[in-house]
């Protein structure tokens, strides 16, 4: 059982940066793929960013590449997402999803193991 927590959430103006994090707990952490989603008012769940277990490999959604990284330190079981030049169209309710298969993560929101209830992010104009 792995149970995830987001925090870093706020209200921020165009062009500014926010950084997520998500604190999971057990002594597995390193052995999930995890990820980040997010969720607009009216709009389906999409994905933004995924890292495998080790951290060598990332992955992005066309809509944040080059302006969100993500991380993770698995000493302290934490997954972050650095999110910079923020605009309006960001604004969602941000998720962390973990599972067994970064494969799995890729191909949607759908069926994946474990998720964190959510942190809303704000970007006014």
């Amino acid at each position: 059982q792995v149970q995830l927590v987001e925090s870093g959430g706020g209200l921020v103006q165009a062009g500014g940066s926010l950084r997520l994090s998500c604190a999971a707990s057990g002594r597995t952490f390193s052995s999930y793929a995890m990820g980040w989603f997010r969720q607009a008012p009216g709009k389906e769940r999409e994905f933004v960013s995924a890292i495998n277990f080790s951290g060598a490999d990332t992955y992005y959604a066309d809509s944040v590449k080059g302006r969100f990284t993500i991380s993770r330190d698995n000493a302290k079981n934490t997954v972050y997402l650095q999110m910079n030049s923020l605009k309006p169209e960001d604004t969602a309710v941000y998720y962390c999803a973990a599972d067994g298969k970064i494969a799995t993560m890729l191909s949607g929101y759908r069926g994946l193991d474990y998720w964190g209830k959510g942190t809303l992010v704000t970007v006014s104009s």
